[in-house]
């Protein structure tokens, strides 16, 4: 009995407690339904809205109308050779971009920790850059670059490295715009990686130099795999945002010269509000989103294989 007596006692004591939980985890839900109920709307609305223009050729005469053609607009997609060609635009731009971004990221971020005096100063003038709108890098990229009277393009001529218009030409324009992106979203990297390497133990870090190891093998076998989660973290925000670049071109070369810089975002936008085909910008649009939710997962998928996710 007396057994009895001290089992049921804890028991007693935490079922109040339980039922105070419960009932506040229940008023904290009730409060959220209402704005939760909102947001899905918001988001679910439009979006079978743009799949029901996927399927439909839309007509702007009159008021908006939605004359239904199934997969048609998919058909074109899939064969339209323009689309093709931005697709393949955007994949190496998104390459060189991210890699740039990443690489030297990372190298500011390694140089900025190893800085005795000054740490601040030089990392305030790193992220200047990153706080610009994209509309006023292109612009000031633009007057930069300008063949008449543009800084860039005179270093480039007084050097003798290269005496062409830079937006003019494709490959220049190209490497021109990709440049501009990496100048502005690198920091963004520095900043992401600098907070990481702050996590690194510098216990473990002195023994290996005591040890003997040198500065690329402490890099390489305790530095890096440390901050591997936050390296991986910070190429899925460029990855998503790099796939919808589109301020710094519109301002630069708007998709020139000879649609050289035409990646899908820009494509997208030309199609829908150039040519008002917004049946075949909405598949476009779907396409980007999903290759956006493909490319997330394969990262999710790293980070949890790492065990840095669930």
């Amino acid at each position: 009995m007396a057994t009895t007596t001290v089992d049921e006692r804890p028991r007693e004591a935490s079922a109040p407690r339980a039922k105070r939980k419960e009932s506040r985890y229940s008023f904290e839900a009730r409060m959220m339904t209402p704005a939760l109920l909102v947001l899905a709307l918001l988001s679910i609305f439009p979006f079978v809205y743009l799949i029901l223009m996927s399927l439909s050729a839309v007509g702007l005469i009159g008021g908006i109308s939605l004359d239904f053609v199934g997969l048609d607009n998919w058909t074109r997609l899939f064969t339209d050779s323009a689309v093709g060609a931005s697709w393949l635009r955007s994949v190496v731009y998104f390459i060189l971009t991210v890699g740039l971004e990443m690489g030297l990221g990372i190298a500011i971020a390694l140089l900025v920790h190893e800085l005795v005096w000054g740490k601040n100063i030089a990392l305030s003038l790193i992220l200047m850059p990153m706080f610009m709108a994209p509309v006023i890098v292109g612009l000031l990229g633009r007057f930069l670059t300008d063949s008449t009277y543009g800084l860039y393009a005179w270093v480039l001529r007084e050097t003798g490295l290269y005496s062409g218009d830079i937006l003019g030409t494709t490959t220049a324009a190209f490497l021109a715009v990709t440049l501009m992106d990496v100048w502005q979203w690198t920091p963004l990297i520095a900043l992401i990686v600098l907070a990481g390497l702050a996590s690194v133990p510098g216990q473990i870090l002195e023994a290996a130099k005591v040890d003997g190891a040198t500065y690329l093998q402490r890099l390489r076998h305790i530095v890096l795999p440390t901050i591997a989660g936050v390296i991986i973290v910070a190429l899925l925000i460029r990855s998503m945002d790099a796939i919808r670049y589109f301020d710094i071109i519109t301002n630069t070369t708007n998709g020139g010269p000879a649609d050289a810089t035409k990646i899908v975002p820009i494509r997208l936008y030309e199609t829908g509000f150039r040519f008002f085909d917004l049946g075949y910008a909405a598949a476009i649009g779907l396409s980007m989103l999903a290759v956006s939710i493909l490319l997330a997962n394969v990262f999710l998928r790293i980070l949890k294989r790492r065990g840095l996710a669930r």
